[in-house]
């Protein structure tokens, strides 16, 4: 999508960026090929939302040291994003803007929690700002991406997949996640 995102973006909308860290990038402890690649995109977007005064909201793993979803706990990922680790950090490159609301995940003891809307309250801020649609991007795709685009349609918002904003961790994962969401009613560009 080349064109500019002040076309898209309007009064009711937000902007959600999904676990840009460091560990998901290249060079990370859990990294997705490329996946540095989608936050120019998301910069576009970050701009336009700062100057439309569009609310952004970005969510971050933050897991405690020994997390149930860590391969050592019987989890299937390897340790990553640890609390106050560089790892964790959202990559320096992404602009976020000043004001964003940060939405922290994965800091259960018990559990994972691979959507921003899963015991977050995410959901009631967004309704008690007046947000109805929400554009949304970040890493994984077939992970976290699919699954806050999932929990937002579930709370009934209308998500819109950001083109070229979101990477997979595998292309058979990305096909899969894609078809979940559409059935769910997310929209996403062909190309996205």
């Amino acid at each position: 999508m080349t064109d500019d995102p002040r076309n898209h973006l309007q009064a009711g909308d937000a902007l959600l960026v999904i676990h840009v860290q460091n560990d998901f990038c290249p060079g990370g402890a859990l990294a997705i090929e490329h996946g540095d690649t989608v936050i120019p995109v998301l910069n576009r977007w970050l701009e336009a939302a700062a100057a439309l005064d569009i609310p952004v909201y970005a969510s971050r793993d933050w897991h405690p040291a020994g997390h149930a979803s860590f391969v050592e706990q019987g989890g299937p990922w390897p340790p990553h994003c640890l609390q106050d680790s560089p790892g964790a950090r959202f990559h320096a490159d992404l602009a976020l803007p000043a004001g964003t609301v940060k939405v922290t995940t994965g800091v259960r003891f018990d559990q994972d929690q691979y959507s921003a809307f899963d015991q977050t309250g995410l959901a009631g801020e967004l309704r008690n700002r007046g947000v109805k649609r929400i554009w949304m991007g970040g890493l994984a795709l077939d992970v976290c991406v699919a699954a806050t685009a999932l929990g937002a349609r579930e709370e009934g918002f209308d998500v819109h997949l950001i083109p070229y904003a979101s990477l997979p961790i595998s292309p058979q994962g990305g096909t899969e996640a894609r078809a979940k969401m559409k059935a769910a009613g997310v929209e996403i560009a062909e190309h996205g």
